[in-house]
């Protein structure tokens, strides 16, 4: 049996605030907006995002969905054509509020990257491969 990754489902402690984060300052475009569930254009795998207050609901108050959530949830990289777009990007999504945590740097794996963190707190990656 072969299996297909469809989506990613983001779980939020605020849905509207992390919606507004990633259309504002990572640009995406939104398909589907309700109370509890929001859903991103894109092409390959679908990103959404949704409360955890649903999901308890929907599992029955299962205990990972009611329980304060400590430290890093997931993580998304974004890749660029260069270094130079990396640094540029960055600069544009922490002046749009995303939180810089490092700047762009030439990394020993080849890569120029930087870590920024949206309102809940996740760490993301920008980078581009170096020349």
């Amino acid at each position: 049996m072969k299996v297909r990754l469809e989506g990613i489902t983001v779980l939020a402690n605020d849905v509207a605030a992390l919606a507004n984060f990633y259309r504002s300052v990572i640009g995406f475009k939104t398909v589907i907006e309700e109370d509890h569930y929001v859903e991103f254009e894109n092409s390959g795998v679908r990103l959404a995002i949704c409360s955890k207050s649903l999901m308890a609901e929907n599992t029955t108050q299962h205990h990972s969905f009611i329980e304060q959530r400590k430290g890093q949830a997931f993580e998304l990289n974004f890749e660029c054509d260069s270094p130079e777009a990396v640094r540029e990007l960055f600069e544009t999504f922490v002046s749009r509020g995303a939180v810089a945590i490092t700047e762009p740097q030439s990394k020993s794996w080849g890569h120029t990257t930087g870590f920024f963190a949206d309102p809940e707190g996740n760490i993301h990656s920008i980078f581009a491969l170096n020349p």
